[in-house]
């Protein structure tokens, strides 16, 4: 039985449909992901399946509970890490932690879930004066203070730096290695590519497509890009009739060849006949980037923020 099931989930506020006809699988031990734009309808499918939004249609199971009618129950089975959650700016870290923990009939161990987090040293910390990455840190300790099966995690890099970003991905893939299913909803392409084992792509609050990062990007025009300078004279023509090869131009910064099949191969091979050496190589394939686009028609980038409902 999957860990969670959303089966034709459907939301609306007012006249404005937020969520129409959601439906995919998550497996224990995975991280699942849900991706897409801001607005696209991925905190309310979150809130919907931790019973904080009753759904106007469609069935729910969250470990074969319904979080509308079971919503105690699984409270006590599922950690969740809002996108706008926050704590008063005077509870210090330790006690947040202590308060969490007295929710539970058999919490984890606070000392060590704050040394797990490197929030040990924070424990007096008022909220107010950690900084982004720490109040991230002890967004995760808070659920998953409870020992969840599953836990929820809403935009939980959002506003981070690079590197904050970064740590915090590490201590995610701590938390499902030590057996902890993951709901991840993102728009952080990285992020979805790094960390996720399947995704589920929505946009305007239906579901596009559920696969791995890889098996999205397989579905994609499988062009190449190859891009390289030579020290000498380009042999354009036998590059050009190269089966592999679709297109040529060249410019000032080098020298860009597009095409699929073994295209380095015959290309480096092309020129090696013609005793020429390719300097500052680089190839792309296609990405996760070009997967949503072509699922979406719209790029989906790294700068946007703001909420996501």
């Amino acid at each position: 039985m999957p860990v969670i099931e959303v089966a034709n989930l459907h939301k609306r506020y007012g006249e404005r449909v937020a969520v129409a006809e959601v439906s995919f699988h998550v497996e224990r031990g995975e991280i699942f992901g849900i991706l897409g734009r801001n607005g696209a309808g991925k905190t309310t499918t979150v809130e919907c399946l931790t019973g904080l939004r009753t759904p106007d249609g469609g069935r729910l199971r969250v470990l074969g509970l319904d979080p509308a009618l079971d919503g105690a129950r699984l409270r006590q089975r599922v950690g969740v890490q809002l996108q706008e959650a926050a704590l008063p700016d005077k509870l210090r870290v330790g006690e947040a932690v202590e308060l969490y923990a007295s929710f539970y009939p058999a919490p984890a161990d606070p000392a060590e879930l704050l040394d797990t987090l490197g929030l040990t040293e924070h424990r007096r910390t008022p909220f107010k004066k950690l900084s982004g990455g720490q109040k991230q840190r002890l967004s995760i300790a808070l659920a998953l203070i409870g020992n969840p099966e599953v836990a929820v995690l809403d935009e939980l890099t959002t506003g981070l730096d690079p590197q904050a970003r970064r740590d915090t991905w590490r201590l995610i893939e701590q938390v499902r290695d030590r057996g902890v299913t993951i709901l991840l909803v993102t728009h952080f392409m990285a992020e979805a590519e790094r960390l996720c084992d399947r995704l589920a792509v929505i946009e305007a609050g239906r579901v596009l497509a559920v696969d791995s990062p890889a098996g999205l990007v397989s579905t994609v025009d499988s062009e190449q890009r190859i891009t390289f300078r030579i020290n000498g004279v380009l042999p354009e023509q036998a590059l050009r009739a190269l089966p592999e090869v679709t297109a040529l131009s060249i410019r000032r910064d080098g020298i860009t060849l597009s095409g699929k099949g073994n295209l380095l191969n015959a290309v480096v091979t092309t020129l090696s006949a013609h005793q020429l050496t390719p300097l500052d190589l680089s190839i792309e394939r296609s990405t996760l980037d070009d997967a949503f686009l072509a699922l979406t028609g719209a790029a989906l980038t790294d700068e946007q923020n703001g909420s996501t409902r």
